[in-house]
This record gives C-alpha cells, structure tokens and sequence, in this order.
C-alpha cells in the first residue's frame, strides 16, 4: 500500500495509490484523520479501505506534497554507511545527527531551488523511516514495531552555508531543499531492513551514487532507540537514515547541482522520487501546510 499527501486546487489532503489511481482518504474521512499523521497516529485501520472501488483523481489531477508535511520532528544521520575505503577506527562512536525544518520540505516532481546565495547545492540520496508508534526510550529489539513505514529522501544541501561552522543546520535547512516522497510504503510490504534495499541516485540519468541500505553503520533499530532515548518520538516522525559517498563534494572534480538538473533516486521497493532543480529566482513557491 502506498500513501501520499498532496495538494488538489491549492487543497490539501492525503490517500492512498495503486493501479486504478488515487484514493481520495483525506476527503472521505476529514473527520477522523485530516492528514496522513492524524491517519499514522490513529494505528492506521485497515477499515478505511472498505468499498474503495474506483479511484478519485489520477495523480496528474494532484501535486504532490512531501510524504508527512508536518512531522514534529525531522532527525537525520551523517557518516552512516560503510564505504570500501572505510577505517573502522575512524568509524563514529555514536550517530552523528542534525535535524530539518518541515517548511524546507517539497515533493515529487517539485523544484529542488538553488539559493541565489551559493552555486554549491548537492545532493543525497537517502532512506526515510516514518515512525508509526511514538514513544521514549525504545530498544533496539522492538524499534521496528514503531515504523509506519519508508519513504525516499534527498537531502539536498547548502555545501558553503553546511561548512560555516561545525553546525550543519544553515546548509540543511534552505527552503526547497528537502525532497520528500513519492509516497509511503508500508512497513509490512517491504522486506526486512536487515536484507537491505538497493539505493540509488541518477543525476541526469547518470548513477553517481549507489549502495545498500544493510551497509549503514548504525542501522535503524539502533538509530530509533538512540533517538528516542532523548527525545520522546511522535507518530509521523521522520528519520533520514544518511547517504553513501558520490554526491556531489566527494567526487573529483566536485559537482554540484546547477538550474536544469534532475535528480533521480531510486530505492528498491518503494519507487523513484525526481525533483528538477530551478534557480531561486525562478521556481514557484511550493509552501506546503505545515500546521
């Protein structure tokens, strides 16, 4: 099952996609769940899908919006994969982690905006986990009963403003730079984390990253009872799991992303999420609620 938040006329909403189209459950049940968190929250019922027959819209009727819009919170892991080159003693003793702002968040399909104040926006691909069940000081053993499910992230990043100091926040957190989606997937219709999900990231179709998402250092269990250890997590949290090396600062010659570039990443099971980047001065506001 694959769920989306998006935006009809300007009116936004959530459902859920298949084959026949896309489920309008934002509107059949704005009562009860108004967005995909409240859905989350509520233990996701199944009863919802009963009659689903024919589909509301098809998703060129929708824009779609990042997968949870409003997350309380946005934590996201650095140096988390093993690469081949990798020294294990010069491996972290613990995550390293910054956090995101929901309003830089955009959706499939959605610019990826290069600021006017830097020529140096750089791309991550990366595995996004929605917290389903919240709560303090989970272990690792039963983390995973507290994932709703995956979703693709690209931490699209401010590499001059990310260097500033020793604080990532300026460089992370550029509106237009946190690509979100296409959807969620549930946790039950993937395979295991341990098996991993082959990743992927395509700049104008060329690969310039690719792993596997059972090579991170600190795989998401551990990343959940870490997080939760001191900060109580919430249903629709989202935890951006880190990239593997190739983005744009690591390569020789380094590249960055310039007005034009797509950005394709791709993570088995759950699908591509694509973003074309448009300079600052050119791209529409995609200011998605918040609230």
């Amino acid at each position: 099952m694959k769920f989306v938040s998006f935006l009809r006329n300007g009116t936004p909403s959530w459902g859920c996609v298949d084959d026949r189209g896309l489920f309008d459950l934002g509107a059949r049940h704005s009562g009860l769940y108004p967005d995909l968190k409240s859905y989350i929250s509520g233990g996701m019922p199944l009863e919802i899908f009963t009659g689903l027959r024919d589909a509301d819209l098809a998703l060129t009727d929708i824009e779609l919006a990042p997968v949870i819009p409003n997350p309380d919170k946005i934590v996201l892991a650095a140096i988390n994969y093993w690469e081949d080159d990798t020294d294990p003693d010069k491996v972290p003793s613990y995550p390293v982690l910054f956090l995101r702002l929901p309003s830089s968040q955009i959706g499939h399909g959605a610019p990826l905006i290069q600021p006017r104040s830097s020529q140096k926006l750089d791309f991550e691909g990366e595995l996004a986990v929605i917290i389903g069940q919240g709560g303090r000081h989970i272990c690792p053993e039963q983390a995973m009963d507290h994932v709703a499910g995956y979703s693709i992230y690209n931490d699209a990043s401010v590499r001059d403003w990310q260097k500033h100091s020793h604080q990532f926040t300026p460089g992370k957190n550029f509106v237009g730079t946190g690509a979100f989606g296409p959807w969620m997937v549930r946790s039950e219709d993937m395979p295991s984390p341990k098996t991993g999900f082959a990743l992927t990231t395509r700049v104008n179709g060329v690969e310039k990253q690719g792993t596997n998402t059972s090579r991170m250092i600190f795989d998401i269990p551990y990343l959940i009872s870490y997080i939760s250890t001191f900060a109580p997590l919430q249903a629709g949290d989202v935890i951006v799991t880190g990239t593997c090396t190739g983005f744009g600062i690591t390569r020789d010659p380094k590249e960055f992303l310039t007005p034009g570039d797509v950005v394709d990443v791709e993570i088995e099971g759950i699908g591509v999420l694509s973003n074309t980047v448009e300079a600052e001065e050119e791209a529409k506001s995609h200011a998605y609620p918040t609230a």
